[in-house]
């Protein structure tokens, strides 16, 4: 259930990205996917089109339409932040640190790593336990 809090901050956001009502175009259309009859009979699913950017959003997260019209703006927000942030988004920080740990390490980097991890090895053998003489 989404709080009229969250609508609020989501109207601001919507106001530092320039994303006005006018500019929205809003139909509900029949879902698709599992759920059955209901899922057939209502028209939940939201799709969006904002005409100055050409951006369309459909969303069918939940079975609830008012939930929906408020994640279809919400993506909408976040697809005109990257947009707009390019580098900068958060997305595509994520996505860049992923690639980055992926990524294939040198052979000289993964020798020293492996290197640093014997040497850390020997010394936890040397934290064994100290037994008294008998």
């Amino acid at each position: 259930m989404v709080t009229s809090e969250t609508w609020v901050k989501l109207r601001a956001r919507m106001e530092k990205f320039e994303v006005l009502e006018q500019d929205l175009d809003e139909h509900f259309i029949r879902g698709s996917g599992s759920g059955g009859q209901k899922i057939n009979k209502t028209s939940s699913c939201v799709q969006l089109l904002h005409r100055p950017s050409g951006i369309e959003i459909r969303c069918q997260k939940t079975r609830s339409q008012a939930d929906n019209r408020y994640w279809a703006r919400r993506d909408l927000c976040e697809r005109i932040e990257e947009k707009v942030l390019g580098e900068k988004s958060k997305k595509r920080q994520a996505a860049e640190k992923i690639r980055r740990q992926k990524r294939r390490r040198s052979r000289r980097a993964k020798a020293k790593m492996l290197d640093a991890k014997t040497k850390q090895g020997s010394k936890k053998k040397l934290r064994g336990r100290v037994r008294p003489d008998e």
